[in-house]
């Protein structure tokens, strides 16, 4: 699976979303990601990836494709 593979699919199983929804997901945009959905997706994200965010990027993810842009911080090409 690729990377964005896994990135995709960390969404899409943590906040039970269609891949169509994707590109212009945000934070709040579904139930599931309020602040509980927020930390288990940046979980998954950590271990996924094998990193370890810092708090302020750990905020700052406020939506799937800034998310993109803050793991590429972390090495990781999507």
């Amino acid at each position: 699976m690729s990377t964005i593979e896994q990135y995709n699919r960390s969404f899409i199983d943590t906040f039970s979303v269609q891949v169509e929804m994707l590109h212009d997901l945000k934070y709040q945009d579904v139930p599931d990601w309020d602040s509980v959905g927020h930390m288990s997706l940046m979980s998954i994200l950590e271990d996924e990836f094998k990193i370890e965010m810092d708090i302020d990027d750990i905020i700052d993810f406020s939506s799937y494709e800034t998310g993109k842009a803050i793991l590429r911080k972390y090495g990781v090409e999507l």
